[in-house]
């Protein structure tokens, strides 16, 4: 099997890389921009359209409570930037919302927020991949037919980008993170120019149609839960903030600074960016519906179902810049990449969350090993497999995914906030520096308001989206919860079972003796090997075991051990029932109940063979034996090799692929590390500087 993945693995995430090369993939703050924040970056192509449909319930008169909600969805913005900006710096190793609530209020509220977390990163990937796909249908019509394949090839992209390596995968990004950001600036500003300084007006595909109201003259309670929906939606744009806080060991040095930095920059951007469309929506008259094939009206008759609404990023751009316009496909192009890009701010998060949760013991430990090319594979894949089930489940619908939305982010905010206020607490029980209680002071402060703020939107939330689809994801971090204790308690049973006492047991006494048993179904050159390396463990006693399953077989294996003169005696086991496995674990259940003392080894002659079909054909007894021994106490599985020709030629086969170069390898040339090396011997850790081929 070595050798059907091998060459495949090499081509698709290259060369494995040394642990000690780990400080080279690590981000500096122009490459962590686009990995850690293209999620809430990307957001303003979608959040605003999320705001307008809501409004567009009462009509487009409602229209004009856009811009108190941006103003609101911006507070909020910045209270949450400053609040994780203190979280970096009091919590530098990674850990993050997690770290923080675990830390600050136990482990309880951690594995709630660490549940949390998990939830929104698969919906990240889910809701950013369908909505990117969506955009993308609208100009290419295959796409539109099979969403679903492309939304999942997306993902399978994106996973193997991932499996690269952090550093690469955000190069691969940072050029059309930048050219979004850079190509919304330009759309704000050309607009502003145009609206104030030319005096143009600019009018949106939809600017014309007239929206009808599902429900019209709300007021009172009705407008305000209207108004909190709106508000609850627009808050998508928050989304992947807490990824800088959870992802500070990835960046250079000094991590904590930067990383506060990059937050600051990526909040500046974000909000400036939403409330630009916004206005910019405002001003060109978008009108969006929930159902715009029949809330649209032109000269008052329905669109009807055939009719496509483009998203609101879309119809401004096209206002502002002219329908097919270079800059309007520009714009276009980057958007529908940059929303299949965002997805990649949970490749990052997700797995440095699951490895410190398999550091805690929450996760399988396998979670927490590098592969590679030192990124966390095994939470890449888990990451890929699980946003694949969603995207199949809901039929890659971001308005469907999108209702399963920031629950979980808000609430990671609000424990995590009310932990740091927990830790500065603490930390003023102690501090007497005047100087630093002022900085503490100033930092609870932020902390407390941002717990304030981010609870009380948690609430809105989960009373205006609970019933439209937010409660799949509380039910899906009730599972992350259960199945997270579940695992933890059984690690910390299995470790409180294995500890080693301090006194002596019976696990560290000596066997009184070991009685040594070879299984034999015939004479052959695996078997005198078995029977050379028991004599060598010199054993109290040994004998060779066969099982009586053909009696001619049997009749035929005693002559020719008789007539080799093999000085172990043989012992056979009557099988009535012609059953190899059943006799063998008797018999050797019957040797412990005569000495529980004393230690039963049994070996087992096998063969090696080369391909991975011969498996089935060989040692197939061999397995299931062992697998019953292994429940018997006192008995230890000693397996003989012996090495079948076919082996032979896959170990010629292992060593010319470890000489093997990936496309591109041959022209970074050799490697010269200052570490001695035998002469013959060849460094298997591969290329580290470029260098020029000879030929």
């Amino acid at each position: 099997m070595s050798k059907l993945t091998d060459v495949p693995k090499r081509i698709l995430i290259g060369r494995a890389l040394r642990s000690d090369r780990l400080g080279e993939t690590l981000l500096p703050k122009r490459i962590a921009l686009p990995v850690f924040a293209s999620d809430p970056l990307s957001s303003v192509a979608y959040a605003p359209g999320e705001v307008l449909l809501v409004l567009s319930i009462a009509g487009a008169s409602a229209y004009h409570f856009s811009p108190w909600i941006a103003g609101a969805v911006v507070v909020l913005m910045f209270t949450v930037v400053a609040s994780y900006r203190q979280n970096v710096h009091a919590y530098p190793s990674g850990g993050g919302d997690y770290e923080v609530a675990t830390t600050n209020l136990g482990p309880r509220a951690g594995l709630t927020v660490a549940s949390a977390l998990l939830v929104d990163y698969v919906l990240t990937v889910a809701v950013s991949i369908s909505s990117g796909i969506e955009n993308l249908g609208s100009a290419i019509p295959f796409v539109v037919h099979h969403q679903v394949f492309c939304a999942v090839a997306v993902i399978v992209l994106l996973t193997v980008m991932n499996l690269r390596g952090v550093r690469e995968s955000g190069k691969l990004f940072a050029i059309p993170t930048y050219v979004f950001v850079a190509g919304v600036f330009l759309m704000i500003l050309w607009g502003l120019v145009r609206g104030l300084l030319l005096g143009d007006t600019m009018r949106a595909p939809t600017a014309g149609y007239h929206l009808r109201a599902e429900h019209s003259g709300l007021a009172g309670f009705a407008l305000v839960f209207l108004l909190l929906r709106a508000f609850s939606s627009g808050c998508a744009a928050l989304t992947g903030v807490e990824a800088i806080s959870n992802g500070v060991p990835a960046f250079r040095k000094p991590k904590s600074r930067n990383a506060a930095t990059t937050l600051a920059m990526m909040g500046l951007l974000a909000v400036t960016m939403f409330c630009g469309i916004i206005a910019l929506a405002m001003a060109t008259h978008v009108h969006m519906a929930d159902d715009p094939g029949r809330d649209l009206l032109d000269h008052g008759s329905p669109l009807g179902s055939g009719y496509v609404q483009n998203p609101v990023i879309s119809q401004v751009a096209e206002a502002v810049f002219g329908d097919g316009s270079f800059l309007f496909i520009v714009l276009s192009a980057a958007t529908a990449l940059v929303l299949f890009l965002a997805a990649n701010t949970a490749y990052n998060g997700f797995p440095l969350l699951g490895s410190i949760l398999a550091q805690d013991r929450y996760l399988p430990r396998q979670l927490h090993t590098r592969g590679d090319r030192l990124a966390f594979s095994n939470g890449i894949v888990l990451l890929a497999g699980a946003a694949t089930l969603l995207v199949v489940v809901y039929g890659a619908d971001s308005t469907r995914l999108i209702q399963l939305y920031i629950v979980g982010v808000f609430v990671s905010f609000t424990l995590s906030q009310t932990g740091m206020v927990r830790h500065w607490n603490r930390a003023l029980a102690t501090e007497r520096d005047q100087g630093k209680r002022l900085h503490m002071l100033r930092s609870r402060a932020i902390n407390t308001f941002g717990a304030f703020l981010t609870g009380l939107v948690l609430v809105v939330v989960l009373l205006t989206k609970f019933t439209h689809g937010a409660w799949v994801a509380v039910l899906g971090m009730v599972i992350f919860y259960a199945v997270m204790s579940a695992i933890r308690r059984h690690y910390d049973r299995v470790a409180e079972e294995i500890s080693a006492p301090e006194v002596p047991t019976e696990d560290s006494a000596r066997p009184s003796r070991v009685h040594s048993i070879v299984l034999v179904s015939r004479i052959h050159r695996p078997t005198l090997r078995a029977l050379a390396y028991a004599r060598l463990m010199r054993s109290d006693s040994l004998e060779a075991v066969s099982v009586n399953v053909d009696s001619e077989e049997t009749r035929a294996l005693k002559d020719e051990w008789e007539r080799r003169g093999i000085d172990v005696p043989l012992k056979v086991l009557a099988s009535p029932y012609r059953e190899i496995t059943r006799p063998v674990i008797e018999y050797v259940k019957g040797l412990r109940r005569d000495a529980p003392r004393a230690a039963v080894s049994v070996i087992i002659p096998e063969y090696v063979v080369g391909h991975w079909y011969e498996h089935l054909l060989h040692n197939q007894s061999a397995l299931r034996l062992k697998g019953r021994l292994l429940f018997t106490p006192g008995v230890m599985v000693t397996s003989v090799p012996y090495q079948l020709e076919s082996s032979e030629l896959a170990r010629r086969r292992a060593r010319r692929r470890q000489n093997w170069s990936a496309p591109g390898a041959v022209r970074r040339g050799p490697v010269t590390h200052g570490h001695p090396r035998e002469p013959g011997t060849t460094d298997p850790t591969g290329p580290s500087e470029p260098t020029r081929r000879r030929d």
